[in-house]
């Protein structure tokens, strides 16, 4: 009997020996790795791709870091894995944690109207299309701060035919390179977003999922209710908590000779460097450092900008420094849209694109989240796998897959 009862016992422990072995962390196959070089080392020689850093965080360790080509090709100035980039829409997370912290104090709230800080979205207006050409027709509802930052207001970026002749008079769309650039504004950012209250936008709060000033407004709201400059703000209470020291809205002149020269994509898919101004260099490093725009103008590097993923992976700390509490950091990876984003499991929450189950986004497993920026970033965020990858480069309008390929390079150099 005894015997019988040991045998028993070990056929039970079969199963669950087995599951604790499909269950074993995952680690990083060097070998596998050699794929993502390849591939980008591949784009650098063909001149689809200027230069660009990878990293990627296995459990917080970084398991894989790399610069490829050139900061600047023109003056030889090879890519470096300390290089600052524009990182543009990555911005908009930074804000949206900015956002959170004030929540946390009980200085905001998400359903509270944007008119309670900038007057002129007391009573907005919407462009709708008609046979006959556009009306403007009032807001059925006023713009909520949850509004602004799921994208859901109907607040554009103002190039649209419907409403751009209007945006551009106002400064602010076509006047503004490719409708996000503020770094060469010698007003406050609050001046322009009080102008931008007055002006169509081009949907219904609610009704749709609308790409646009939505984090700018938040970055003017945020300096009204704390009385500082958004820059100061970030800094007091994100970057410099988290020794983000690279992470800024203007490059100091000390390290302006690390900024990435940005390139632009050609019809053939090859690059050409970028002429200076709003829809090239930009006014990163020499510009009248005024207006700080919450949606787009952030510059930063990956190494920081992985320790503010990171911070957010862990429940909104990091090496013993608190940013945010669980709950605040959970809520900001979530999906608050429904479908308004998309319909094949691809949400939007208050700082992330959401995926919500594995299949809906290349590899990545549901509950992933992340974004990207103008300028040909990407980043991604998989907390069930402990994952954070970033893929950094200045390419202003990109034309190369590199940024849909990269989280699938990642995903298949990880093995059990």
């Amino acid at each position: 009997m005894r015997k019988a009862a040991l045998l028993c016992v070990v056929v039970l422990m079969a199963p669950i020996l087995s599951a604790q072995q499909v269950d074993a962390p995952l680690t990083w196959s060097r070998e596998r790795a050699a794929r993502i070089d390849a591939v980008f080392n591949q784009a650098v020689e063909n001149n689809e791709l200027p230069g660009a850093v990878l990293l990627v965080l296995l459990d917080g360790k970084p398991v894989y870091q790399q610069a490829f080509g050139w900061a600047d090709k023109e003056s030889g100035r090879p890519m470096t894995t300390d290089a600052l980039f524009r990182i543009a829409s990555q911005s908009k997370a930074i804000t949206a944690t900015a956002a959170m912290i004030l929540l946390e104090e009980g200085k905001l709230l998400l359903d509270e109207p944007v008119s309670k800080y900038v007057p002129s979205f007391a009573k907005t207006t919407v462009a709708v299309s008609t046979p006959d050409g556009v009306d403007i027709v009032p807001a059925k509802r006023r713009i909520t701060i949850r509004d602004l930052l799921t994208h859901t207001a109907g607040i554009s970026y103002g190039t649209d035919a419907s409403v751009s002749k209007l945006y551009d008079a106002q400064g602010l769309g076509p006047a503004t390179g490719w409708g996000w650039y503020f770094a060469d504004k010698t007003e406050p950012i609050c001046d322009s977003i009080d102008r931008l209250g007055a002006l169509p936008f081009v949907a219904q709060p609610g009704e749709r999922w609308v790409y646009g000033y939505g984090n700018d407004v938040m970055g003017c709201i945020i300096e009204r209710i704390s009385h500082q400059r958004l820059d100061a703000f970030i800094h007091d209470r994100i970057t410099a908590p988290l020794n983000m020291h690279d992470t800024f809205f203007f490059v100091p002149p000390d390290k302006a000779s690390r900024l990435a020269t940005v390139y632009a994509a050609t019809d053939e898919g090859t690059v050409v460097r970028a002429p200076d101004g709003p829809k090239g260099q930009g006014d990163y490093v020499n510009g009248p450092r005024t207006s700080f725009s919450g949606g787009a103008g952030i510059i930063s590097t990956a190494g920081d900008y992985a320790r503010f993923l990171e911070m957010i992976r862990r429940g909104g700390e990091l090496d013993g420094v608190r940013i945010l509490a669980p709950r605040t950091a959970e809520l900001l990876q979530v999906n608050l849209v429904g479908t308004l984003h998309g319909s094949n499991g691809m949400g939007y929450g208050l700082a992330f694109e959401t995926t919500g189950w594995f299949g809906a986004n290349g590899l990545s497993s549901g509950g992933a989240f992340g974004w990207g920026g103008a300028y040909g970033s990407v980043y991604r965020v998989d907390p069930l796998d402990k994952l954070t990858m970033i893929f950094m480069m200045q390419v202003v309008p990109y034309r190369n897959d590199l940024r849909e390929k990269f989280p699938n390079l990642v995903y298949q150099a990880l093995v059990k």
